[in-house]
């Protein structure tokens, strides 16, 4: 597959994506919610970045960061695509259709994930820097989820990334151990539970690609 064949699928898919997401926002808002926007619903997860890294992943230039971008889609989105079978309940919404949407979309992710990790074996770095900038494309994330929690929550309920000392954590294993070890402990746990699954993943792309 050729570069621009590669940045035109990614960028439909973004806009496919995108689409979609306003779609659901408007129902979200309009028919069920009463016209009331659910800061909960905020379209910043895990498992929405990708939606903003593929609508911008044709206009990146510098070849280093365009891979980081990859190998995020390759680990982190897959990771995500695929994990949340473990715990779906999050998936299902008042409307089937936006059952149906969610159901999609993660199934989606993983394509999207898998077509980026048979793209990175043919040109990937196979040292370990292109994971350390998928790393930080996931920090930022997270920094980006604090800001949102932390300045959105008098709004309403919000929750980005899951990271959110505020609310209760949901996510199987580590709800039992927040009592614990408390909740804040807890979240940089799991915060760091997702780049260790992202790194397992990276390192699998990489015997594969020997």
């Amino acid at each position: 597959m050729k570069d621009k064949v590669l940045d035109r699928i990614f960028f439909t898919a973004g806009l496919l994506f995108a689409g979609s997401e306003l779609w659901k926002q408007w129902c979200l808002t309009v028919v069920v919610n009463g016209g009331v926007y659910d800061w909960w619903y905020f379209p910043f997860q895990l498992c929405s970045l990708p939606m903003y890294l593929l609508l911008v992943f044709p206009w990146v230039k510098n070849q280093r960061v365009k891979m980081g971008f990859l190998a995020f889609l390759m680990d982190y989105t897959l990771l995500g695509g695929v994990m949340v079978w473990a715990e779906p309940s999050g998936l299902y919404y008042p409307l089937e259709a936006l059952t149906l949407h969610s159901f999609v979309w993660h199934i989606l992710l993983t394509v999207i994930g898998l077509a980026a990790g048979w793209y990175w074996r043919r040109k990937g770095d196979g040292n370990g820097r292109d994971f350390l900038h998928a790393t930080a494309v996931y920090g930022a994330g997270c920094l980006t989820a604090v800001f949102l929690n932390t300045f959105f929550q008098e709004r309403g309920e919000i929750n980005m990334f899951y990271i959110n000392p505020s609310v209760p954590v949901t996510q199987p294993v580590f709800r039992q151990l927040a009592p614990v070890i408390g909740q804040v402990p807890t979240i940089i746990w799991y915060a760091l539970s997702v780049v260790a699954g992202a790194g397992i993943l990276h390192g699998l792309w990489g015997i594969r690609r020997a």
